[in-house]
């Protein structure tokens, strides 16, 4: 499979099921995060809101992919996940529609993204939810983040990107 030197090319699927482009997105930082409602991660949402509204002013968007692979941890409908971010978390940046991040269904922005930033050792899958991807302006994946890493710890990344 043959990939864009950017991410401006894929089409994805708000929470809504509206069809869009992340092309939407150019001339932003990124970060991509596949999430999930019922992780010990998932109070990363906290971290991650703060970030996006720090930073959003300045250029800066959150993409939460919700996927379900890991420990069934992200069962709900869209509409469900939609309400859970909301309503827990007060979630104000873009999520989308659940998505797969490992196998062969894969989704392709998922399979672009382990290809450009494989993890330690040059291992591409995905290990858990809450792995993040930080993308520059120009659509290039410039770091890839562990579950682990906390939201507040990306700050300087950010800043370097924007």
């Amino acid at each position: 499979m043959t990939f864009p030197e950017n991410i401006y090319d894929f089409e994805i699927r708000t929470i809504d099921g509206e069809r869009t482009k992340l092309a939407d997105y150019k001339g932003k930082t990124l970060l991509i995060v596949n999430t999930a409602s019922q992780c010990g991660f998932t109070p990363q949402y906290e971290g991650l809101e703060k970030l996006y509204r720090e930073y959003k002013d300045s250029g800066f968007v959150i993409l939460g992919f919700p996927c379900n692979q890991f420990g069934k941890q992200e069962p709900g409908t869209s509409e469900e996940i939609k309400n859970f971010c909301e309503t827990n978390y007060d979630i104000t940046f873009p999520v989308f529609e659940k998505i797969e991040v490992n196998g062969p269904e894969t989704f392709p922005l998922y399979r672009y993204l382990k290809k450009t930033a494989p993890g330690i050792l040059g291992i591409r899958r995905i290990h858990w939810n809450f792995t993040k991807f930080l993308v520059s302006r120009e659509g290039k994946v410039l770091h890839r983040f562990a579950p682990a890493t906390t939201p507040d710890s990306l700050r300087k990344h950010i800043e370097k990107a924007l």
